[in-house]
């Protein structure tokens, strides 16, 4: 039975002034390092998807301005692995670019189900960790437009 998941999603890179970045490693998927990400929900708002998933992978609360809306998105294949989650016939997402600056020392919480460790480092450093060529790109966007 094939899934429900809409095929568009937010990136929402987690940084604080100094552009450490906040990565995730992906439960299911060791060694896989990222920044939230997750699909909209019904007719939900994309910055209300943004808000949302910080807090569900995170436990950092914020309200739907919060999130920087870069006004940028990224259309990529689904992993083969993942596509079950979509409507049969889907094969591509688009996500939707966002940032959150927050203090380092703001508590993070992580879901547990979603991801087994957590880490802040420099924005270079961040960007070469991610396996996701959208999260780099974002967080090398990011650390350039922040060196102006």
């Amino acid at each position: 039975m094939p899934g429900t998941k809409q095929p568009v999603s937010v990136l929402v890179v987690i940084h604080d002034p100094q552009l450490n970045i906040l990565l995730l490693e992906r439960a299911a998927h060791p060694g896989y390092w990222q920044s939230v990400t997750g699909s909209r929900e019904g007719n939900e708002s994309l910055r209300a998807t943004a808000a949302r998933e910080v807090a569900e992978e995170t436990g950092i609360v914020c309200v739907a301005s919060d999130p920087c809306d870069w006004r940028l998105s990224s259309r990529f294949e689904i992993f083969a692995e993942w596509r079950d989650r979509y409507p049969a016939g889907v094969t591509h997402n688009v996500e939707h670019l966002y940032s959150l600056c927050v203090s380092l020392d703001t508590p993070v919480t992580r879901h547990a189900d979603e991801h087994r460790a957590q880490r802040w480092l420099p924005w270079r450093t961040a960007a070469a960790a991610c396996f996701s060529w959208t999260n780099r790109d974002a967080i090398l966007m990011l650390g350039l437009a922040g060196e102006r």
